[in-house]
């Protein structure tokens, strides 16, 4: 039997950049964009043209930030999705290649941030577990100096973001997503998390504050109902605008109210990233 046609609807570049307009994206801003292609609809030309889009609506002098995760370049002891046998630790430890911006694969946030990464003049920060890469003439000021203990905190990419006022585009995702709220987490009373023993050979072994992203889509909701949230249709995806420093400002004040249980309590950081990183 032939295949079924596609449900659509029918997405292409340029209606992609006339509903990301409608939303209100600006050119010449710097926007961060988490994002999901399934939700789009049908996209003829796929994740290429979901960047292509992105990048005609900003403009030469607008700045696209996506996240360019990693998490699997970690300490194996620590993985649970899905986890690796322990006898294997020691091996995978001793041949786990380095982190290196330019080669290492994103994992598990999609295919739009890969693409990004691999597009012709982007630029990735030196985080070996949570980098972020960017295009555009802000690139390197944003990207540069992401502090080894410092995943997504002020001496990351989201606290150079939060100075020059970029924006959030949540593109088809849900608020568990929005690294932004990871920032605020930083700023309230935390709990660290430590690997617990020296990593190993050729590893760089941290300790970091422990974060997760329990109960962010509820402190999405909550934020979506009291602050400047844009909220419409780009493509068949339910999609959100709103400036990343409103997000960082009203979670630092919801989550010690409504997540105290994560506040200040050892082991509560997120799986799959430990004290040891693999690093050149």
């Amino acid at each position: 039997m032939p295949a079924p046609l596609p449900t659509g609807p029918l997405v292409t570049r340029a209606s992609l950049a006339c509903d990301l307009r409608a939303l209100g994206v600006r050119s010449g801003e710097t926007l961060l964009a988490h994002s999901s292609l399934s939700s789009l609809g049908w996209v003829n030309g796929g994740r290429v043209a979901v960047v292509q889009a992105l990048l005609d609506v900003l403009g030469e002098d607008g700045t696209l930030v996506v996240p360019a995760e990693s998490g699997d370049l970690s300490d194996p002891a620590h993985w649970i999705d899905p986890p690796v046998p322990e006898q294997w630790w020691e091996t995978v430890r001793a041949t786990m290649p380095a982190y290196d911006p330019r080669t290492t694969p994103t994992r598990s946030i999609g295919v739009i941030p890969e693409t990004v990464r691999t597009w012709p003049g982007a630029l990735r920060s030196a985080h070996p577990l949570t980098s972020f890469a960017a295009l555009g003439p802000r690139a390197a000021e944003i990207v540069e100096g992401h502090a080894a203990d410092c995943r997504l905190g002020d001496r990351s990419p989201l606290g150079r973001l939060e100075e020059r006022g970029a924006r959030v585009l949540m593109l088809g995702t849900a608020y568990g997503a929005c690294t932004g709220f990871h920032l605020a987490e930083y700023r309230v009373p935390h709990a660290f998390e430590d690997a617990g023993r020296p990593g190993p050979a050729g590893w760089e072994h941290v300790t970091e504050v422990a974060i997760s992203a329990d109960r962010f889509d509820e402190l999405g909701a909550a934020f979506e109902r009291d602050a400047p949230v844009v909220p419409g249709r780009v493509g068949a995806a339910q999609s959100r605008l709103f400036p990343l420093a409103d997000a960082v400002a009203y979670a630092q004040s919801w989550l010690p109210v409504h997540r105290p249980c994560l506040q200040g309590r050892s082991g509560a950081g997120r799986p799959g990233h430990p004290g040891a990183v693999a690093r050149p």
